[in-house]
């Protein structure tokens, strides 16, 4: 996701002198347990890397989003890059687990592309902004968190692939160019309607299953 903001400048030593000031009242780091605050970080940086992409996002924004300090953040991930890639390793699981269960549901033939969407949508409805973490064109080429979204990148990538071929294979077509040009389009297509559902939040998860459907169905039979 490309952004035109500039990124913030990390300090792992110094402290955010806003950050205090615009904790939440009621949101204190103590007592909480510390699985429950990284998971509460992790949520607010996938938000704020999926609005903002790696470069224009700030540890000082994250740190506001959970309510506590920016060396906190330091604390628990060591830098920005390590939170970007604990925020990528938390998510790319997830919609591997998704698409792969959806894949192995042995849905009707041509409703594939339709499962997998459904499983995509059902997974970040929470947090639709996260899918820009896996694909986000900012983040410096050869980086720690380059190499982490590369790596689920690549696995998504081989199942659209393992899809895309089984699709064609099904319609007599076993020409490997074709497979990966539509595996491609297929990549592009998914990534569009992520992005146009994020523009409209009032959207459910369940309602844009339902909007492909019917765009495919419209596709499909020329209408």
């Amino acid at each position: 996701m490309t952004t035109t903001r500039a990124s913030d400048s990390r300090d792992p030593a110094g402290g955010d002198p806003g950050a205090e000031q615009d904790r939440p009242r009621g949101t204190g780091t103590k007592g909480v347990p510390r699985a429950r605050r990284e998971e509460q970080i992790l949520d607010a940086a996938l938000e704020e890397f999926g609005r903002r992409g790696y470069a224009a996002a700030s540890m000082a924004g994250i740190a506001r989003r959970v309510g506590v300090t920016k060396p906190m953040l330091y604390t628990y991930f060591g830098s920005k890059d390590g939170l970007h890639t604990a925020c990528v390793d938390r998510l790319g699981p997830r919609l591997l687990t998704a698409i792969d269960r959806a894949m192995a549901s042995d849905p009707p033939a041509g409703q594939l592309p339709h499962a997998v969407l459904t499983a995509v949508f059902r997974t970040i409805e929470e947090r639709r902004q996260a899918w820009f973490v896996l694909y986000d064109r900012t983040l410096p080429h050869g980086s720690g968190p380059w190499r982490a979204a590369q790596r689920h990148r690549d696995a998504i990538d081989a199942l659209a692939a393992s899809g895309t071929a089984a699709l064609l294979h099904g319609k007599g077509n076993d020409d490997p160019l074709d497979a990966d040009a539509l595996k491609h389009v297929w990549t592009g297509t998914v990534g569009a309607l992520v992005g146009w559902w994020v523009s409209h939040p009032e959207l459910s998860a369940q309602d844009m299953s339902a909007r492909c459907a019917r765009l495919f169905a419209a596709v499909r039979d020329g209408a």
